[in-house]
Parts: C-alpha cells; structure tokens; sequence
C-alpha cells in the first residue's frame, strides 16, 4: 500500500484532530460497567434452540443465527464452553470450530450461492466485540452488488429473509 493510499501519520500537520473531553466520562464508565448476559451461554443452557437461533450443535461447537445481521445468512460459530480468547481453547475445541467453519461455508454456499464471504473475530470490545467474553467467528456471506444505495443514502441495510426462514433451511441442511 502506498502512503498516499493510507492514513495520514499522527504528526502530520495536515490531521484535523477533534477534541472532546466530555467522551472520557463515557469511555471509563464503559469499562466500569457490568457485561450483559451471554447470549450464546443463554441459548445452549435453554435448550430450545429455534428459540435462541441456534442452527447446530456440534461436539463443542455451535453455529448462531446473528439477531442483528450484516447481510443475509450471517452467522457465529462459537466453542459451546464461554471462553474469550483462541489461546484459551483447546486444540479439540479449536478443531471443531474450524471444521464447523468450513462446514457452514459449504452449506451457505449450497443454499445461497453467495460470490464470496468475510470471516473474522472481533477480539475486545474495542475492536467491535459485542459479546466480548465469548469467543466467536463471524460468516457473513457477500454477493456482487449487494452493496447500494440503501446503507448510504437511505441508512438502512435490506435483507432479503427472515431469521426464521434462514433457520429453517439452515437446521434441514446440517441435521
């Protein structure tokens, strides 16, 4: 990447800095604060997994419906045990989340035929975690286009199937 392609270095005069004391109020009581509930925790103890979206359990995985999706077919794949960090896991549970991955991949691409796919953790609150204590993988499926006008001038993302019916297709599929 060329330096002119990136952000600016923090010295560079050419950098507007913002200045809002006020916010450090806000970013120590967010520290402070406690964690809501485990959602993921909370569907695996429940055992009603439509209920709580829970499309599969494995050995010591499962795969979440995201409630809040980026996209269609979003989903988490997580260890069942709440753990926060991938040193934490062990190579069993690291197995088996990898492989439940690629599992999920192979089903999306089945039922969705998607052109391609982001995959990544958000380790740490700061780096967009909302649920930071549990470990888990993001699988958002991606197509060509289906990036518009709606996000950016609308500010509002459409996606094309309910929860439910994405359940549904997702339980036949990994039963």
């Amino acid at each position: 990447m060329s330096a002119s392609a990136s952000s600016p270095p923090p010295d560079d005069p050419r950098l507007q800095r913002l200045w809002a004391p006020w916010r450090l109020d806000y970013v120590v009581r967010a520290a402070s604060e406690p964690r809501p509930e485990c959602f993921i925790c909370h569907g695996l103890a429940a055992n009603d997994d439509p209920a709580h979206l829970i499309a599969c359990r494995t050995a010591t995985a499962v795969v979440v419906l995201n409630k809040y999706p980026y996209n269609n077919g979003h989903l988490l794949i997580a260890p069942q045990a709440h753990k926060a960090h991938p040193r934490d896991l062990t190579q069993d549970e690291t197995l088996d989340v990898q492989q439940t991955l690629t599992r999920l991949i192979d089903v999306i691409d089945g039922l969705m035929q998607p052109d391609g796919y982001n995959i990544g953790v958000n380790l740490g609150r700061v780096a967009g975690a909302g649920l930071p204590g549990h470990l888990h993988w993001h699988l958002v499926p991606r197509w060509n286009g289906d990036t518009n006008f709606m996000p950016i001038l609308g500010e509002a993302k459409v996606i094309v199937q309910s929860l439910d019916s994405l359940l549904e297709l997702l339980r036949e599929r990994l039963q």
